[in-house]
């Protein structure tokens, strides 16, 4: 059975009980719903707001290098300290936030196999305290942001224009047959049209994972991604509706199978899916 390219971004419920309390890691959770935390989380963890940390105040955009850097030091992250980071629905915003944090030079982060699910499952303590954390002395050194990883709306409309991308698209079969523009229990009117990218292969985000939340086999994924013809020898983009779903897809394809090329298009279908005189299939 083929092995993970990259099994050291993962750690396991089990491997993470027993380092709770050691002060070289610090755990965050990262939910799409962000009162969960204050409802039940991991001992030790604290929680970041994707909604208000992670993103520019004023503008559609993430938080600077600056930034990050403040808010990793706030949350007690210094040079030596690993991130460990979780959430809930198969840990779908915190591989955003991982997806983030290397996007912007920051390496020393790992995710929670199976999320708060599989802790759940496995009956794992929960507590509703909340951790007073002191900050770091210093916070680490980010490395170059990495445009590599993240693909913007001119890269899109040409890689479009030329036919030289392989399109994952990761959402929900009615969202990518344009039935829907967002999942169920979202607003439905964040882009103008719906419908997908001419050419893009329909491979939702959550077929990645298994029923107790931990990420599949590496031969599953690769026949997952495969039998939709997405082998990593064509450069890929992912997307969603706005890049979180497409992270988890990312996440997969870089990290777990380790191919090479792969980014995510944050923008993803509320820019695509609005812009003026774009193809559009459905």
């Amino acid at each position: 059975m083929a092995e993970y390219v990259h099994p050291d971004v993962l750690i396991s419920d089990e491997e993470l009980e027993a380092k709770l309390g050691d002060p070289s890691i610090r755990v965050i959770e990262v939910d799409e719903d962000t009162s969960l935390y204050s409802k039940g989380h991991i001992p030790g963890a604290i929680a970041w707001n994707w909604k208000t940390e992670l993103h520019d105040p004023l503008r559609r955009e993430f938080l600077d290098q600056k930034q990050l850097g403040a808010l990793l030091k706030k949350s007690g992250v210094g040079p030596d300290t690993t991130v460990v980071l979780y959430a809930g629905n198969n840990n779908w915003f915190s591989a955003y936030t991982f997806w983030l944090l290397r996007y912007l030079g920051f390496d020393n982060v790992k995710l929670l196999n199976g999320g708060r699910k599989k802790w759940e499952l496995e009956s794992r303590e929960l507590t509703a305290d909340v951790p007073v954390i002191a900050p770091a002395t210093s916070a680490p050194t980010l490395g170059a942001v990495r445009p590599e990883l993240r693909a913007l709306r001119d890269e899109v409309l040409n890689s479009v224009k030329a036919g030289d991308r392989a399109w994952v698209d990761v959402r929900s079969p009615e969202e990518f047959r344009g039935d829907l523009l967002a999942p169920p229990h979202l607003p439905q009117e964040q882009a103008q049209v719906p419908g997908h990218i001419p050419g893009a292969s329909n491979i939702p985000w959550s077929k990645a994972a298994a029923e107790d939340g931990t990420f599949r086999s590496a031969d599953e994924l690769k026949e997952l991604y495969g039998n939709a013809g997405i082998s990593g020898d064509t450069p890929i983009i992912a997307y969603c509706r706005i890049g979180e779903r497409s992270s988890h897809s990312w996440f997969v394809l870089t990290e777990l199978l380790g191919y090479d090329n792969v980014k995510n298009y944050d923008g993803s279908w509320t820019e695509y899916g609005s812009l003026v005189g774009v193809p559009v299939e459905r």
